[in-house]
């Protein structure tokens, strides 16, 4: 009785051990590959899983992580013979953990012979010039040639950057050579173009010197001929008004010889008055009018009014 009692003990302490060695629990971002007698029997995802015993086993675990691969510098040719090497960085994708464990044999160094010999094909087909400058070209057509070539193999290229292009240490000091004549070059441009525009602004500022010379010429003409204008104008004004004096004192003076009586006198002393600005211009001959006898009479009755 005691033995069969060790036996039932024994066998659920083995049945216990195998059921808990048995229990597997997948962890987030990782998948196993399961195999029943040798034969793929199932993909776990995230969670707690039993297999059975002696029957099933874990074939390989996954990783669904992106994965970077920094493969080491390949030695290629360019189309004009210029041999460099050139490293490419990788991103990857496992995106079908049964592919991944059957499609190829050792898949990252598959990828690896691949994105080499993927490379050596494209630089072939570029010369220096173009191989150095066209980098995205070259990253757009790797991705695309090995995502497709990796597609049966469960595996996704999401990306492939060109890390470093390293040419001939001759191909290096003709490239800075040409950089620096480049620069001389630069530099001989941006100084005649710094000259060309002092000149042309010399050039301008002379230009609006002699506008503005010329046009201070004009104004001061222009204020000449108005302020000699403006004299004319007072002159005249100032004769005008002389003349109205001299003709108001005269109104004046007739009116008072008027007033006196003497209108006949005042006809003779005016004649009088003409003969003598006759005697003042430049005439050989003088007139003498027939009556010029009684004219000193009349002017001294004249004055003699006048004293009155």
């Amino acid at each position: 009785m005691d033995s069969e009692m060790y036996v039932i003990i024994a066998v659920i302490v083995v049945g216990m051990v195998l059921i808990i060695k048995n229990i597997r629990i997948v962890p987030q971002s990782k998948a196993f590959i399961i195999e029943r007698l040798g034969t793929f029997a199932a993909t776990w995802q995230t969670g707690l899983h039993v297999k059975l015993p002696f029957l099933d086993r874990v074939a390989n675990q996954v990783s669904l992580k992106e994965q970077v691969m920094d493969f080491p510098p390949q030695p290629v040719i360019t189309k004009d013979n210029v041999t460099m090497k050139i490293d490419t960085v990788v991103y990857l994708q496992i995106t079908d953990p049964k592919l991944y464990t059957y499609g190829v044999e050792n898949p990252m160094l598959a990828i690896e012979n691949l994105a080499a010999t993927t490379l050596r094909n494209i630089i072939g087909e570029l010369d220096l010039d173009a191989t150095l400058t066209s980098r995205d070209v070259i990253n757009t057509k790797m991705r695309s040639i090995l995502d497709e070539a990796t597609d049966p193999w469960g595996i996704k290229v999401n990306r492939v950057e060109v890390k470093n292009i390293m040419p001939p240490e001759a191909i290096r000091e003709a490239m800075e050579k040409q950089m620096r004549a480049e620069r001389e070059r630069r530099e001989k441009i941006l100084i005649a173009e710094g000259q060309k525009q002092s000149q042309i602004l010399v050039a301008e500022g002379q230009k609006q010197a002699k506008i503005l010379e010329a046009e201070a010429q004009k104004q001061a003409l222009i204020l000449q001929a108005e302020a000699e204008k403006e004299a004319k104008v007072r002159k005249a004004e100032g004769e005008a008004q002389a003349i109205r004096e001299v003709q108001q004192a005269t109104a004046d003076g007739l009116k008072m010889i008027k007033a006196a009586g003497a209108d006949e006198a005042v006809i003779k002393l005016r004649s009088l008055e003409t003969m003598e600005k006759a005697a003042d211009g430049q005439a050989t001959k003088l007139i003498v009018p027939a009556d010029f006898q009684n004219l000193a009479g009349i002017v001294s009755a004249v004055s003699e009014t006048m004293r009155k």
